[in-house]
């Protein structure tokens, strides 16, 4: 397997759960890239408003998020930040306010629900109570430990130069032979054999704010500006979409936009600094949808392009590509 991310760890402890042998191969170390750099929203709400093989993936991942974050929990024995806390979409102008109401109609057919809310300086306001938000690197700090009890192998540092179609594996180590391998390198992994849906690097900026009280107890979203709080008390802002390659440079001025904007919707903030700023590369693809299967012919299969919603499409893919594996395999 190629990729320790979210999805290529939550795959690897699926396929030991039914009898695989499973080697990681990451270039960096685990869960260092949009796995680190992502908030954790688990929010259909903010993201999906037609029907689409991506939209009924979503909801299905996000209803068996609950059992995931259980079973991940008891099987490594640490504790995740997961929060059933909803969301609210708001609305500052009447325009937004139409926009807005249109949207939840469209969602309302598609199974995802909203209500009226209020909240302080809007013109008008959802609650998507269905929403969730977890702390990502909580998560991957479990499937590690789950994954390493399970029999996973983690090979950190170990870089993936060719594929070939019966799934054997070249590093910058050695070769490697096996029945099958699963590219799960996020935006790199169109490079990792030819002729895949082309993979981008869309960078987005956070940043967090160090607070000793709660002032938030649900994710507050406008447009692509939102808030959400941990449990311990960091509140994070994002976000930006930014199509610059992977430069991992911290931009200031769009550091300081996040601020602004937060600040609109949580005034608190207004006089502080961000106590962290980082930014991550989320996983585009060409078509806008993961590319999960079976590359045709080969033993070689597919979990990547998930774009703005790994965290949350993580146990819905990791089950399917368990399902499909197991399938071939046996």
């Amino acid at each position: 397997m190629v990729g320790a991310g979210i999805i290529g760890l939550s795959c690897a402890w699926r396929l030991a759960q039914r009898g695989h042998r499973v080697t990681i191969f990451d270039s960096r170390e685990t869960a260092c890239e949009a796995s680190w750099a992502g908030a954790g929203m688990l929010a259909p709400g903010g993201e999906l408003e037609e029907a689409s093989p991506l939209t009924q993936m979503a909801l299905s991942s996000l209803a068996q998020y609950p059992g995931f974050v259980a079973e991940l929990q008891d099987a490594s024995g640490i504790s995740i930040d997961y929060q059933r806390c909803g969301a609210i979409e708001v609305a500052l102008t009447l325009l937004e306010a139409d926009a807005l109401e249109r949207r939840a109609a469209r969602q309302s057919a598609l199974g995802i629900h909203s209500e009226i809310a209020t909240y302080s300086g809007s013109v008008s306001a959802r609650f998507y109570p269905s929403d969730q938000l977890v702390a990502p690197r909580d998560v991957t700090a479990a499937l590690q430990v789950a994954c390493l009890r399970g029999g996973v192998e983690i090979r950190a540092n170990e870089s993936v130069t060719q594929l070939r179609p019966d799934g054997s594996v070249t590093t910058n180590f050695g070769e490697y032979l096996s029945d099958g391998v699963l590219i799960a390198a996020g935006a790199w992994s169109s490079m990792l054999f030819p002729n895949l849906p082309l993979t981008m690097p869309v960078r987005g900026h956070l940043v967090s704010y160090d607070i000793d009280r709660t002032l938030l107890s649900t994710i507050v979203r406008r447009g692509g500006t939102y808030l959400l709080q941990r449990s311990k008390g960091t509140v994070v802002a994002g976000s930006s979409t930014e199509y610059v390659g992977f430069d991992r440079t911290i931009d200031e001025r769009v550091v300081n936009g996040i601020h602004e904007r937060a600040s609109q919707l949580l005034p608190n903030l207004a006089s502080l600094s961000p106590s962290a700023r980082w930014n991550g590369f989320r996983p585009g693809v060409t078509g806008d949808t993961p590319v999960i299967g079976r590359i045709e012919s080969t033993s070689i299969w597919t979990a990547f392009g998930h774009y703005r919603n790994g965290i949350l499409l993580a146990p819905e893919t990791a089950r399917v590509i368990a399902s499909m594996v197991t399938e071939t395999l046996g």
